[in-house]
């Protein structure tokens, strides 16, 4: 992996038993750069020093933005809780399950959306939010697994972005970061909100 120079966000075991790096039997070009090694049962394995740096950019990314012109977006149900944290946590507009096709092109609907940011949880699930953000010129951070391709992608945060756990925690880091980008909380701070309050709970989920 990368240099050992610069310290994590979270210590590495934390990012670990999270399985943020575990990615999938699939490896796209877009997503080359950020793969560390192959398991032998065929799985692709991330760089969790890659996501780290990723999620820093991010937050710098995002800082610079008026809150309420930034949205997130999951069409996964894991990412559910996550983004509507995340968005509750540092202002952001949160837009989870179906995206309602024109909410960032058609001025008529009474979803419509004009942000500045766009961050998906998923490339391919939340496809229509990225084709629309494209269309109208907002940049896009997107989390990608291995098997992610980054069209019209700004960022890349590698994550596997099918586990509730690695979902809470990216968007957990994430929110901490933002917000000490933002000079809300002391660069050393941690969040007043637990990791666990970020998980899917995928029962109450159900309902929704």
């Amino acid at each position: 992996m990368a240099s050992e120079a610069v310290e994590l966000l979270i210590p590495i075991e934390v990012y670990l038993a999270a399985g943020i790096h575990i990615g999938t039997h699939v490896k796209t070009k877009d997503m080359k750069p950020y793969i560390y090694r192959v398991r032998p049962d065929g799985l692709y394995v991330l760089d969790v020093r890659k996501t780290d740096e990723k999620i820093r950019i991010a937050a710098k990314m995002i800082a610079r933005y008026p809150p309420n012109k930034v949205v997130a977006v999951s069409a996964r149900q894991y990412g559910f809780r996550p983004v509507e944290k995340f968005c509750s946590l540092t202002g952001a507009i949160p837009v989870t399950g179906r995206f309602i096709p024109g909410t960032f092109t058609n001025p008529k609907l009474p979803t419509y959306l004009e942000p500045e940011l766009l961050i998906v949880t998923d490339p391919r699930a939340d496809r229509q939010a990225v084709l629309e953000a494209a269309e109208v010129g907002i940049p896009i951070i997107g989390f990608c697994d291995t098997d992610n391709r980054a069209d019209f992608l700004d960022l890349i945060i590698p994550i596997n972005n099918k586990g509730k756990k690695a979902l809470a925690l990216a968007y957990w880091i994430l929110t901490r970061q933002v917000l000490r980008e933002r000079g809300e909380l002391a660069p050393t701070a941690d969040l007043p909100v637990s990791l666990d309050e970020f998980e899917s709970k995928l029962e109450e989920e159900r309902a929704v």
